[in-house]
């Protein structure tokens, strides 16, 4: 009798233990269940430029760790000085052919970004000239000088900016295949 009452209480327990198992499934959708540890599943969200507690300068939105750079991102592996430029010119390759489409990106992003100083036939007479905005003229890119020089010089100058400082970088703005495509329709399609 002693050895049923332990089999007995045993399959109570285990039915008690399958009950509780069954009991906790939850098969409501809107339902996360319990959080044993919700520190950890319930962070607190902080707004970009916020005050946060958590750091030390107490800026929400942090540099990024000195020596990393964001993925597919190479940097520019050139600076701004004239040995630079010359190498840019000798290292870096143009991988667009003047095909229509190259050209026609090309055009569309020197509208954008350069005929404002450039002007449309690219003479340097671009509005911010004409209507004395800006106090110097830009550099002419019809010219026997710009066509002369290498596709990675210009790149380079379209990157950084010119030596003289007229003209300022438009790397963080217009994209590394946008830059070629005005270089190539600055070389094959502007004045033509």
């Amino acid at each position: 009798m002693k050895r049923f009452d332990q089999i007995k209480s045993l399959g109570l327990s285990g039915l008690l233990i399958c009950a509780v198992i069954l009991a906790s499934c939850n098969r409501d959708n809107n339902s996360t269940g319990y959080a044993y540890f919700p520190d950890m599943a319930f962070s607190k969200a902080y707004e970009t430029y916020s005050p946060n507690p958590n750091f030390l300068d107490g800026k929400t939105m942090q540099p990024p760790v000195p020596g990393t750079v964001p993925r597919e991102m190479i940097p520019y592996q050139f600076a701004k000085s004239f040995d630079e430029q010359q190498r840019a010119g000798r290292e870096l390759v143009n991988p667009f052919q003047p095909t229509p489409e190259i050209l026609a990106m090309g055009k569309e992003m020197y509208t954008i970004f350069c005929i404002d100083c450039h002007g449309a036939s690219g003479k340097g007479d671009g509005h911010l000239i004409t209507s004395k905005l800006f106090p110097a003229q830009p550099a002419s890119l019809v010219g026997e000088y710009v066509h002369n020089k290498p596709d990675g010089e210009l790149f380079h100058v379209i990157t950084l900016g010119s030596l003289s400082g007229l003209m300022g970088a438009h790397g963080s703005q217009i994209m590394p295949e946008e830059r070629w495509a005005i270089v190539t329709y600055v070389k094959n399609g502007l004045g033509k």
